[in-house]
């Protein structure tokens, strides 16, 4: 077993954003919203083959990490990337893979 202090706050940081990124759908969903300012969760259900309640799991997986945010203006929630939180993940995925 691995002590506590053995992981520092960037390791357990990478970790949540990659098992938040851990299945395609979160890929294509982060992907989409990388490119746009931001997306409506019924826009992504129309564009995905997956039902609506499968979406919501995947968003708040997303959400959860920070590596989205959303706001509810009725009766949608807007989903737009977390840029802040983007851009550590992927600086800290950069300097995982440069190491």
């Amino acid at each position: 077993m691995v002590k506590k202090e053995t992981i520092t706050e960037k390791q357990e940081k990478t970790a949540r954003y990659a098992k938040a990124m851990g299945h395609p759908i979160r890929m294509y969903v982060l992907e989409l919203l990388s490119k746009q300012s931001c997306c409506y969760s019924g826009d992504l259900t129309e564009e995905l083959p997956i039902a609506k309640s499968t979406l919501s799991q995947h968003l708040k997986e997303l959400k959860d990490a920070g590596l989205i945010q959303g706001e509810i203006e009725a009766p949608r929630i807007k989903y737009c990337i977390n840029r802040e939180n983007w851009k550590e993940a992927q600086l800290l995925f950069r300097e995982l893979f440069e190491s």
